[in-house]
């Protein structure tokens, strides 16, 4: 276990505004010690973001960086490199930093199909709703069509324009069949045809309809997988039913994990302590729960 901070250590960090409330740092600052690796990471709230990129650029000893809002899509305009998922999906969460080249990626998507894989459920042949159009919503439905073949994608939201730009950004493509609808008048014909269920829009979060949840309870079929985005509290109201129902249910302090886990193995070269930072996400969630 590394404990000196030297002239060799590494920084990475996570910036956003505001930050105080990331669990990044706990995270990650625990895979750092199990691996010995001589790292730190630290929160930083930004508020000038060209100044920001530049220092990054600037000091070689500041490896990598997490991205969170308002950053994320902005970010974009002053890296060297962006991998392909990212551009897709329009926005980067993870900067890698090689002796003054930045190179931008997006780790959601990808660590979201590790918690599926995790949870031994195919996403292949399978009919997939996602209940959500934000950005989450479109790095995790890019991944799953470029890594598997589901036999339909039912996408639904609030908003007609983010809606309609998520739905013909994904029919660009793939040809796999998408559907697009209301949450309003939609939900129930999807729920019903669906044999996963994405629930990405904020209904269930902390400070945010807790009690609610934009699934009902009673559609809810025991051979379905419920996956939702919402990691605080980690048993949201719609994981709940979920499991009264029998149905296989994924928290969202997956995808917060597994994403983290991928940015540590972009940044270190190395496989990431996952049951180390498991522990240390859900000690920071029952601290700031």
């Amino acid at each position: 276990m590394t404990s000196t901070i030297n002239t060799q250590t590494r920084l990475c960090a996570v910036i956003g505004d505001p930050v105080a409330h990331s669990l990044s740092p706990a995270m990650h600052n625990a895979a750092f010690a199990a691996a010995g690796l001589n790292y730190v990471y630290l929160a930083f709230a930004v508020h000038n973001l060209a100044e920001c990129m530049a220092g990054m650029r600037a000091l070689q000893g500041f490896r990598g960086m997490s991205v969170t809002i308002p950053h994320k899509v902005a970010v974009m305009d002053y890296l060297d490199h962006i991998d392909p998922l990212a551009r897709k999906v329009g926005c980067v969460n993870t900067v890698i930093n090689a002796e003054g080249t930045l190179t931008g990626a997006i780790t959601d998507g990808l660590g979201t199909l590790r918690a599926f894989e995790n949870a031994a459920v195919s996403l292949d042949d399978k009919e997939i709703l996602f209940a959500g159009t934000g950005g989450a919503a479109r790095a995790v439905a890019f991944a799953i069509v470029e890594q598997h073949r589901p036999r339909g994608l039912h996408i639904l939201g609030r908003t007609p324009s983010r809606l309609e730009q998520l739905v013909n950004d994904l029919r660009a493509a793939t040809d796999i069949p998408i559907q697009s609808g209301t949450l309003a008048t939609d939900l129930t014909p999807a729920i019903a045809a669906s044999d996963i269920i994405i629930q990405a829009t904020p209904i269930g979060m902390h400070g945010h309809a807790e009690t609610e949840s934009i699934i009902p309870a009673d559609m809810l079929r025991p051979e379905q997988v419920v996956f939702d985005m919402v990691y605080r509290p980690m048993k949201t109201q719609l994981i709940k039913d979920a499991e009264a129902a029998g149905c296989v249910s994924i928290l969202g302090l997956e995808m917060l994990l597994h994403q983290a886990v991928l940015q540590f193995e972009l940044w270190t070269g190395q496989k990431a302590p996952e049951t180390v930072m498991r522990h240390a996400l859900i000690e920071a969630l029952q601290e700031h729960s």
